[in-house]
Order: C-alpha cells, then sequence, then structure tokens
C-alpha cells in the first residue's frame, strides 16, 4: 500500500514513481491513488505533480476502454509540457500516445511517439526508468520492420537493466529482444536470446513468468521442438494463477498447448486440451481466440483423416473470422474516428493559439509572441554567453504615407517591410509587429559590427525597395535602434535601451542604425550608419556591452 501522506515535493515524485510503473492487475486501486495523488498536488500548488498524477489517470483510462477521453487528456498533458517545458511529462505522454496508437495498428504514430519519447526524456531521469522508453523504441521498431535497428536498442537496453536490482527488469528485457527476433522470422536468433534469459533466470533462482514461457515455447515451435514447447506451456499453464496476467493469458496458453500436442503426434491430447480452451473462450467472451479454436479444431479433424468434418470446420473457421474482423474493424474505425475528433480539436485550437500571436495585416509575430518569448531568449542568451541583440524598427514619415497615398497604400508599405524583416530573421530569433509602423528584429549570435551591418542591409533594403507603384515619389525609410542583452537585463530594461537608439536615429537625421556602445568604445566613431554614409563621427553614451 502506498504512503497515506503525499509530503513533500520528493514524496510527491517518489509517489508518481510508484504509481507510473504500477505491475499489478488492480487498475481501480491505482486509479483511486493517482485520483488521490492528483488531488494533494492540487492542493499543495504543484502543476507539475498534478499533471503526471492526471496522466497516469489517462492511462488507466486508456486500458480500460475509455479512449477519447484518454487521448484528449494525454495531449491536453503533451501540449503543457511543451509549453512549460516539462521534458519528463514530454517523454511520458509521447510513450502513453504511442501505445494508445499502437492499439489501433498505428505502427507508423507508434515508432513517432516512441522517438519523441526517447529524445524529450531528461538525462537526469536514473536508468531503472529509463528502461521502459528504450524497450518501447526497441518493440516500435520492430513492428515498423527495422530489427537491425530495433536489436542496437535492446543491447542498450540490457545496459540500462543492469542498473536495476530487479532481475525482472533484464529478464524482461531478454524476453522482449526473443519475441522480436520470433516475429522478424528468425528464431534461431530468438532461440539464442532465449537461451540467455534462461540461463539469467537460473543464476538468480528466478522462475519465468507465464508470458516469458510463452515467449519461450513460440520460439521452440518455430524450431520444430514440439515436446520441449508442450513441457513448456504446460509450466506457463501451471504457473498462471501465481502472476498478474493479462485475462485471455490462460486460453492463449491452452491453444498453444493443444497445438504442440497435435504437432507432436498426439491429437488425443490435443483434443481434450483445445475442448478446455473452447470452454474458456465461451465462458469468458473471448471471441477472437475462439475462432482460432476453430481453425486448431479443422486441423484436428485433418490429422485424424476426417476431412469431411475438417472441411465443414474450415467453412465455420471463415464464417466466423469474418465475422470478427468485421467487429473488429467497426470497432478500430470508431475509436478512430474519437482519436481523429480529438486532432481536430487539438489542430483547431493550435491555430486559434497561433492566430492570436501572429499580426493579422503582415504575418509577423505580435506583441503576445514577444511577450512570451524575449524572455526566456535573453535568459538563454546571458546564461550561455550568445550574444542576444533587438532592433526596434520605426518607418520614417509614415503618416505622410497614409495621409497622402491612403491607408490601403499605407498597409501594403507595411506589408512589403514585414516580409524584409521577416527575410532578415535568424532562428532562434524572430521579427514581429509591435503596433502601428514599429517593428521588432531579434537576433542572436552576432558581434556588435556584425549585427549593425547586418540591420543596416535591412535599412537599405528598405531604401531601395520599389516603391513608386505604391507610393509614388514619396520615399520611404526606416530607423532603427539596436541594443544587446547583458547581466540583469529583462525585457523592459531592454526594450527601454532600444527605443533609446531608436530616438537617436530618428533625432539624427532618420534612415539610419544606431547601436549603443560598450563603456571602453566611448569616444570611438558611432555605431550610427546612414544612407551614403560612413560611420557617423559622434560619441555614443556610455553603456554596459552585450554578454560575450
Amino acid at each position: 500500500m502506498l504512503a497515506d501522506s503525499f509530503g513533500s515535493a520528493a514524496d510527491r515524485s517518489a509517489r508518481l514513481d510508484r504509481l507510473e510503473d504500477w505491475t499489478g492487475r488492480d487498475l481501480h486501486g491505482r486509479a483511486a491513488e493517482a485520483e488521490r495523488a492528483e488531488r494533494e498536488a492540487t492542493e499543495a500548488g504543484d502543476v507539475a505533480a498534478r499533471m503526471r498524477a492526471r496522466l497516469i489517470r489517462a492511462d488507466i483510462a486508456e486500458r480500460t476502454g475509455e479512449l477519447r477521453p484518454a487521448a484528449e487528456a494525454m495531449w491536453r498533458i503533451n501540449e503543457w509540457a511543451h509549453a512549460e517545458g516539462h521534458r519528463y511529462l514530454i517523454a511520458r505522454s509521447h510513450l502513453l500516445l504511442g501505445r494508445t496508437y499502437r492499439n489501433l495498428g498505428d505502427v507508423a504514430a507508434l515508432l513517432d511517439h516512441a522517438v519523441a519519447a526517447v529524445e524529450a526524456l531528461p538525462d537526469e531521469v536514473p536508468p531503472r526508468r529509463r528502461l521502459p522508453y528504450v524497450v518501447k523504441y526497441a518493440d516500435a521498431l520492430t513492428e515498423t520492420g527495422s530489427i537491425a535497428a530495433a536489436r542496437e536498442r535492446y543491447r542498450q537496453a540490457e545496459v540500462l537493466a543492469r542498473y536495476s536490482a530487479d532481475i525482472r527488469d533484464r529478464i524482461m528485457v531478454l524476453n522482449n529482444h526473443a519475441y522480436a527476433e520470433y516475429l522478424a522470422g528468425d528464431p534461431q536468433r530468438a532461440w539464442a536470446v532465449v537461451r540467455r534469459m534462461r540461463v539469467l533466470a537460473a543464476a538468480h533462482g528466478h522462475a519465468l513468468d507465464p508470458n516469458d514461457l510463452d515467449t519461450v515455447a513460440s520460439v521452440q515451435i518455430a524450431l520444430g521442438r514440439h515436446a520441449e514447447a508442450e513441457q513448456t506451456v504446460l509450466a506457463a499453464i501451471a504457473a498462471y494463477p501465481d502472476g498478474p496476467q493479462e485475462a485471455d493469458a490462460l486460453p492463449e496458453f491452452l491453444l498453444t498447448l493443444a497445438v504442440t500436442r497435435r504437432l507432436g503426434g498426439d491429437p488425443a491430447a490435443a483434443q481434450a486440451t483445445l475442448d478446455e480452451c473452447r470452454a474458456q473462450c465461451e465462458a469468458h467472451g473471448h471471441q477472437e481466440i475462439l475462432v482460432r479454436v476453430m481453425q486448431e479444431q479443422a486441423e484436428l479433424y485433418a490429422a485424424r483423416g476426417d476431412h469431411a468434418r475438417a472441411f465443414e470446420e474450415h467453412k465455420r473457421f471463415h464464417a466466423a473470422e469474418k465475422e470478427v474482423q468485421s467487429e473488429a474493424r467497426e470497432a478500430q474505425a470508431r475509436n478512430r474516428q474519437a482519436l481523429f475528433e480529438v486532432n481536430e480539436a487539438r489542430q483547431e485550437a493550435e491555430r486559434f493559439r497561433e492566430q492570436a500571436r501572429r499580426d493579422p495585416l503582415t504575418g509577423l509575430r505580435n506583441r503576445r509572441f514577444v511577450d512570451e518569448n524575449l524572455p526566456g531568449l535573453i535568459e538563454q542568451g546571458t546564461r550561455t554567453g550568445v550574444p542576444l541583440w533587438v532592433a526596434l524598427f520605426d518607418l520614417d514619415h509614415f503618416k505622410q504615407v497614409n495621409d497622402v497615398c491612403t491607408h490601403e497604400a499605407g498597409d501594403r508599405v507595411l506589408t512589403a517591410v514585414a516580409r524584409l524583416l521577416s527575410d532578415a530573421a535568424t532562428e532562434p530569433g524572430f521579427a514581429a509587429r509591435l503596433g502601428g509602423e514599429e517593428f521588432l528584429l531579434v537576433v542572436s549570435g552576432m558581434d556588435g559590427a556584425t549585427v549593425t551591418a547586418h540591420l543596416d542591409r535591412v535599412r537599405q533594403a528598405v531604401a531601395a525597395y520599389p516603391w513608386s507603384p505604391v507610393t509614388g515619389d514619396l520615399a520611404v525609410t526606416i530607423s532603427a535602434g539596436v541594443a544587446g542583452a547583458r547581466f540583469g537585463s529583462d525585457q523592459a530594461d531592454l526594450l527601454a535601451r532600444a527605443d533609446a537608439q531608436l530616438y537617436r536615429a530618428k533625432r539624427g537625421g532618420r534612415n539610419r542604425v544606431c547601436r549603443e556602445m560598450p563603456p571602453d568604445t566611448v569616444g570611438e566613431p558611432d555605431s550610427s550608419t546612414r544612407s551614403g554614409d560612413g560611420p557617423m563621427e559622434a560619441a555614443c553614451s556610455a553603456v554596459s556591452p552585450p554578454s560575450p
């Protein structure tokens, strides 16, 4: 039983770790614990812990068939994690989304999410908790036909599993790898992995669980070792009540046992086992397995030489198979439609969010986007030492364009200038319209002289643009003020310093770029340029330099 008190942030994290790693069959108990964890995290004001608990509840909902609400919750948490930069929840949500799409047969989406999960997982996540992500990535590669790449991931998973004190983790990796080789049609390679798994289990006094034994039996059958496979399946059946198994595990084992007995030359024992399997399926509604029971029954009739009954059973099998496939397709279609609607709603929400952060006239980013993103870029620049510059641009005498040439012409001027600024933007910087005729350009990775030259090329491009079809004889020029991020800068400070330089450019005659200078260059030529001139011969104000 998990502890009653949620305690500190470390306690919450450890408790959520256990809930995420839960291997028991009591989904109701796990759901109740997750609900309580979410409530207590909410009371503690721990948003990340609340999201983790909510994701656990979505995991349980998906396992119990509540596909649509589960997928909606997973995507919402994924989006929150991306917005907050919470890499662990990005990884965890992608892991669960991959399983959700895999259950609908979309193995391409499974691989996409598996890759995203591994890439997002923070380096500080310990090897034991990193293990499931690498294994699921390997499994996804197997299902998409990339067995060579999967082998490398299983090898990596084995290394991670050695950090676990639980031998079951190492067995799990080998079991999945062996089954992958079996699915890839290489039973000899699969058997080599099975032998390693058995040696490891014996060395630690560990009894393989029924699902591990089922893998062993499948490989033995593929190798024609029918007597050995029979003993392996009997061991799986004997161990079945002891472990947390899927509801259909026992009839699956019985069906495999019937096949091994038929192939081993004992049709009477095979028939008795098949009858037991049929009774299990009919009692518990395992229709898909029951169809395969019909197929095996036809094989048994044929093995006894009763070809007439074998033919009739084959007809029953094909009819039942079509019915089950039709029902499965209908259920899958309903689930796909539910996920489609979830994705459609997400995309619509993303479009609204994107539109809310774009200037409708020019298509540039707007003030809201600036407020959300510039502080992070400033922090990153000062922390890493990569220079970050902001340039405030303002169209010179723009009121004349509107008054003389109409507001429609003014809009065309703004749109054309926006394109020129957008072309000058470099990642991770951006161009934005702050309002009216004022624009912002964020540039990183350049020294002072380089950024001045870069921005002056923008100024020249605006001045040289063929404006006459839009403004007639009226010239269009632009002025800019430039400031660099430095330790202690925030957005308000940086924009205020750039605005001061813009005022200097306007006061100095417009159509120029003015950049603040470091203290040790006071008295040197001004960092201002204008069309047809070299640097202006005036001193810069004494300001601190941007971070180197």
